[in-house]
């Protein structure tokens, strides 16, 4: 387990008191746990920026009745293999579908393949969720 450090901040009045009314709606008990997060937000952001091992989620909703949607979309997943871990189905309705993407590779390959997904046509809409694989971000 990590030793913790107890460091100080100067902030505005104004701007702490802001601060405060924000994580106490997101749920935070303390700011210590808002800072950490907002500190292991920005090392994902830099793991994504220097192109480093990452994971993360696609996810797409689109008419399954669209001819051939299915197979492109299947054969793009099967030409990106290498970095997709698991995928999930989801019948929305009688013609959308919802996938989900789970993915681990190079933070390039991975917004490649998120592009690539979003931008077959009868993709309704899609969305690449950025994380982090943990090994940096302790």
């Amino acid at each position: 387990m990590s030793v913790l450090v107890r460091f100080g901040v100067s902030l505005e009045q104004d701007l702490l008191g802001r601060f405060d009314k924000l994580i106490g709606k997101q749920g935070y008990t303390t700011r210590s746990e808002a800072l950490r997060d907002l500190i292991r937000r920005q090392l994902v952001k830099k793991e994504w920026e220097e192109d480093q091992e990452v994971a993360g989620a696609i996810t797409f909703v689109y008419d399954h009745h669209q001819r051939n949607l299915t197979s492109r979309l299947t054969n793009l997943q099967h030409d990106h293999q290498e970095i997709i871990i698991s995928t999930q189905h989801v019948h929305l309705d009688h013609h959308n579908c919802l996938e989900i993407v789970a993915v681990k590779g190079k933070a390039s390959s991975v917004q490649q393949l998120a592009n690539a997904l979003h931008s077959v046509k009868g993709v309704r809409h899609g969305t690449l969720s950025m994380s982090s694989t943990g090994k940096s971000i302790g």
